[in-house]
């Protein structure tokens, strides 16, 4: 089928939503290199882990040879409450940016979480009702996260601890309440709830917070109290994991309708959607089947993986939890208080540094007003108002379709749209009242963080 015949709206049937998850680690000749203690700098084993997360999960993030995990009944059966979702034909922005481009984006944002988080939420859930807890704890930034696991745990009957970073927490009143509707307790971060909180705050007086900030303190709850673990929306493997299923009906759309994507491209703060859309395509190009340009696209005020180093470094701002090795601008990094709250994460996924590092994938870095830019310019032409997150992936989707129209190459480009915006409206506020500011770091302020990076031999 032409291009041109396509659908504006491609729907997958209900039989289509995978019936397993894509474990891109399998198909990765350079593993990702493996968690290490605080302690001993010893690869975590599963004993290692299990006061901390899970059982299923901790195998799942430990798994780097099964290439395909079945996703339990359970969950299968909720994702079919908003999945499949569908993968759209920007014809409108296409027209306007009168570009030979063909532009494609998957919307994740048709439940109530407004966003792609709840692919992991409900699944990470499962496995603790599974296991028998009582509840679980997390952090969050913007508040998809956090509103989807409130969603995940009042489904299975847990209770959920959150912790929000305190800039989102303000920005974001409404958000906080749809996770207090589900049954969530939200705690702005720091907080002087946690020891950890008590200390960041004493070292770093009238901080605004930050997703490493917020992950020491659920850490810290979770640890201390009987029959809770902790659960993560995004950097971790098996996160990615389970977000693997954006992109594998991605592929089974486009597979459907003849669409081969020459650029796929997706916004990064610790790596979950991005890692989800672009896993059965990087897959591919692993196998040598076929080949993409994949880019992910970070804001210019916490540029990870364009001015990061690869290197082990801890996954919190209170050096409790484990090790990665990552793009990290270091944990002690505090970013700007952007209004792309899920994006403001000192660092990277293992899985996407280390295709990143492999030269298998580029990055690029964006300020948030022409971010926000491209929202608006995104909202006029297709009818959706995307979330701050997304419209770091919608502006270099814009950017690159210019490029086509002047050099009038007809390239097939997909993006992630990760969620909905409805919630950011103080974000769009001070941009159309001229009061968004684009703040970058310099070279000597991250020269700073990355020179407190641990050292391991």
């Amino acid at each position: 089928m032409s291009k041109f015949e396509v659908p504006y709206k491609i729907y997958l049937d209900e039989a289509e939503i995978p019936k397993s998850w894509y474990n891109v680690r399998a198909d990765m000749k350079n593993k990702p290199a493996p968690l290490i203690h605080p302690g001993t700098l010893q690869p975590l084993k599963f004993e290692d882990m299990q006061p901390i997360f899970c059982d299923e999960l901790i195998r799942q993030e430990l798994d780097n040879e099964t290439q395909y995990i079945p996703i339990p009944e359970p969950v299968y059966n909720f994702y079919k409450m908003y999945r499949p979702s569908p993968l759209t034909h920007a014809e409108f922005l296409e027209k306007a940016l009168d570009t030979p481009a063909h532009i494609f984006y998957k919307f994740e944002g048709n439940n109530t979480s407004g966003s792609h988080k709840l692919n992991s939420a409900i699944a990470q859930a499962y496995y603790a009702k599974e296991q028998g807890l009582k509840g679980v704890t997390t952090e969050t930034g913007a508040g998809q996260w956090g509103t989807a696991l409130s969603m995940a745990c009042a489904y299975f009957g847990l209770d959920c601890k959150v912790f929000m970073v305190k800039v989102s927490y303000e920005q974001k009143p409404f958000r906080r309440e749809v996770m207090r509707t589900y049954g969530a307790s939200v705690t702005p971060s720091p907080s002087m709830d946690t020891a950890i909180g008590r200390k960041i705050l004493e070292d770093h007086p009238g901080t605004t917070g930050s997703l490493g900030c917020a992950i020491s303190e659920a850490v810290e709850v979770a640890t201390s109290t009987p029959g809770y673990r902790y659960v993560l929306g995004s950097v971790l493997n098996q996160v990615l994991l389970h977000q693997s299923v954006i992109g594998l009906e991605t592929k089974a759309a486009c597979d459907k309708y003849g669409i081969k994507p020459d650029v796929i491209i997706g916004c990064a703060g610790g790596g979950s959607n991005l890692g989800g859309l672009i896993a059965p395509f990087m897959g591919e190009k692993l196998r040598g089947e076929a080949d993409y340009r994949i880019i992910a696209v970070e804001p210019a005020s916490c540029p990870s993986f364009t001015r990061g180093k690869f290197a082990y470094d801890f996954c919190d701002t209170g050096m409790v939890c484990p090790l990665a090795k990552m793009y990290t601008l270091g944990s002690g990094f505090i970013p700007a208080p952007n209004h792309a709250g899920g994006l403001r994460y000192h660092g990277m996924s293992s899985t996407l540094s280390q295709l990143y590092h492999d030269g298998l994938m580029e990055a690029t870095s964006v300020p948030q007003t022409k971010v926000f830019e491209a929202a608006e310019y995104f909202a006029r032409c297709e009818g959706i108002l995307p979330a701050p997150e997304s419209s770091h992936a919608i502006r270099v989707a814009i950017d690159e379709a210019l490029k086509c129209k002047e050099t009038g190459e007809e390239k097939t480009i997909v993006f992630g749209l990760t969620g909905t915006g409805y919630f950011d409206m103080v974000a769009y506020e001070k941009f159309h009242d001229g009061k968004m500011e684009d703040y970058i770091p310099t070279d000597e302020e991250l020269a700073v963080s990355i020179s407190k990076l641990p050292v391991v031999d």
